[in-house]
């Protein structure tokens, strides 16, 4: 990007959206997407960079055996997680790997949405803050709800046992230690059109506070 920024009180505006496992981040950012706001997520960056024939698949199977390789010579995440998720150590070592990967991949994608002419751009990202990116992604937004509901959308959504989600929040700064670094708190205690009015509300002052009309990005139906 131009002046190798990502935020700036003029021109491009690369803002942060996270929260934790099952927080509802993903509606939200889903929720700018209709809206055309242009998002950049780092989950679909995690995969590009482990995918056959790349480097970072190459340094994983260095690291941890062919073992964590599915017959068709894609990353087993799943046996992956399982490692890493039970043993800091060895989650440390893929984070070695993984995440100046992904950073790379952020900055040259919002270096292409400036130069396109965008006036935002959320990067969405479970472990923004853990990864020291908050005050390069502003204003941040999280995305917040109590740990008991969390644990259970979880268990749910990812077909996991208590004790995998709690090992896999373990991995990620507490929720309140997010809220407390952020410039906007979207609370995903209600239903799903409550949360759509919370972020349309919040895109809303982020755009009025970058100069940008609201009205660029069109509140369709939903």
């Amino acid at each position: 990007m131009k002046n190798a920024t990502l935020h700036s009180n003029v021109g491009f505006v690369l803002f942060g959206l996270t929260g934790g496992l099952a927080s509802g981040k993903s509606s939200v950012a889903a929720r700018w997407k209709a809206r055309g706001l242009a998002i950049i997520y780092a989950d679909v960056m995690a995969r590009e960079i482990v995918e056959p024939g790349t480097s970072g698949l190459a340094e994983i199977v260095t690291a941890f055996g062919p073992d964590v390789l599915l017959p068709d010579g894609s990353l087993d995440r799943k046996k992956v997680g399982a490692i890493v998720f039970a043993d800091s150590a060895a989650r440390k070592k893929l984070e070695l790997i993984t995440h100046p990967r992904i950073a790379a991949g952020m900055i040259k994608r919002a270096g292409e949405l400036e130069e396109a002419g965008e006036p935002l751009g959320c990067y969405e990202a479970p472990l923004l803050v853990e990864r020291g990116f908050a005050d390069l992604c502003r204003p941040l937004v999280v995305v917040a709800i109590d740990e008991r509901t969390q644990i259970a959308r979880a268990m749910t959504r990812d077909r996991l046992s208590e004790d995998e989600v709690r090992a896999r929040l373990a991995a990620q700064l507490p929720l309140s230690a997010k809220v407390a670094v952020a410039d906007y708190v979207i609370d995903n205690s209600g239903d799903l059109e409550t949360l759509t009015t919370k972020a349309d509300d919040v895109l809303d002052a982020i755009c009025k506070k970058a100069g940008v009309d609201p009205a660029r990005y069109p509140k369709r139906r939903r």
